[in-house]
């Protein structure tokens, strides 16, 4: 498994989900080797990368390659083996700037996957949306990012502000993710939460830099999740508060909108304003409830989505074109 984004020692709790779904793999079976590295946009870290990943696939066998972030493919060219690749969301839709455009950087890296995604030999996305953005002739199963729910706790939200030290009288709403990240636009969300306070006292919560068990708790001692991202694929953390029943407020991105269909305590908000985003917080924490979000992710269950993981890497294997299955035999032997 080849990918550019992975926990290191300054950053140990970088893509908790993709560390959870190699676990799962293993545990059903999946002889997993992850060669991960940073590209930090440096042709040079690309190419040094590349050297390595070249030099391991020559000294032992495996029988396919599987990309994290389109990005990642690029290592495995020349094809020597069956290619599968995960795309995840600012990949293939493109990186945009702080006004939602794309910048040209992020074009170049969405032509770039739409070129990968063409000569992959499977091709996985994590949002039906993200469909849009792939060539005509590829065809994708959509495979979100999972869930182990027997790890995400439902708790009552007094016993989790104990356990956090916050207090029991304040409403808290909840921003995860990098508050530097451009994508997440965490200014946005304070800027929300600066408009609640006129009409409503709330404050806003970062749960980033801290261990994700601990943003788990966070998510039953919070009275409200914010979502204000530029764009997204099939984000984590919404799943997880719908496991946790925490209610949502966000934007209309990714798989949001059909996540939170039809749960009464969620509110998919109109436009990016503010003000429009507190209005939707106002009428979520004025309901003061929980919402019953756990049941409509009992399908992202870790075990069912390595299941269909799995089921993704023999089809790659059994399509694979003859020459490339002739090729890993070659540096395999």
């Amino acid at each position: 498994m080849v990918t550019s984004e992975w926990p290191t020692a300054g950053r140990p709790f970088d893509v908790s989900y993709l560390v959870r779904q190699v676990d799962f793999l293993r545990r059903a079976g999946v002889e997993i080797e992850v060669f991960p590295f940073r590209g930090a946009r440096k042709p040079m870290n690309y190419l040094r990368a590349w050297t390595r990943l070249q030099a391991r696939l020559r000294q032992e066998s495996f029988d396919l390659i599987h990309a994290q972030f389109g990005q990642s493919a690029l290592l495995a060219w020349p094809r020597r083996l069956p290619l599968v690749v995960t795309f995840h969301g600012c990949d293939i839709q493109g990186v945009k700037d702080d006004d939602g455009r794309m910048t040209l950087g992020g074009r170049f890296l969405q032509r770039m996957c739409q070129l990968v995604a063409r000569r992959a030999d499977a091709v996985i996305v994590v949002s039906e949306r993200m469909k849009q953005f792939l060539p005509a002739s590829v065809a994708a199963p959509v495979i979100p990012i999972g869930l182990d729910l027997d790890k995400i706790p439902t708790m009552p939200r007094d016993a989790a502000r104990r356990e956090l030290g916050l207090p029991l009288d304040e409403r808290l709403v909840l921003f995860v993710g990098g508050p530097t990240e451009p994508v997440k636009r965490y200014p946005l969300a304070q800027q929300a939460v600066e408009a609640l306070n006129r009409t409503m006292p709330a404050r806003l919560v970062l749960g980033w830099g801290r261990p994700h068990k601990d943003i788990l708790v966070l998510m039953n001692a919070c009275d409200a999740l914010v979502v204000t991202s530029i764009q997204e694929g099939s984000p984590g953390v919404v799943k997880e508060a719908l496991a946790c029943n925490l209610p949502i407020v966000s934007l209309n991105v990714g798989d949001v909108p059909m996540r939170v269909k039809g749960l009464a305590g969620c509110e998919i908000c109109a436009d990016e304003r503010p003000e429009t985003i507190a209005a939707s917080l106002e009428r979520v924490l004025r309901r003061a409830a929980r919402i019953h979000g756990r049941e409509t992710v009992r399908e992202l269950d870790e075990p069912v989505v390595a299941a269909k993981v799995i089921a993704v890497y023999r089809s790659a294997l059994s399509s694979a074109p003859a020459r490339v299955l002739e090729s890993a035999r070659d540096v395999c032997s």
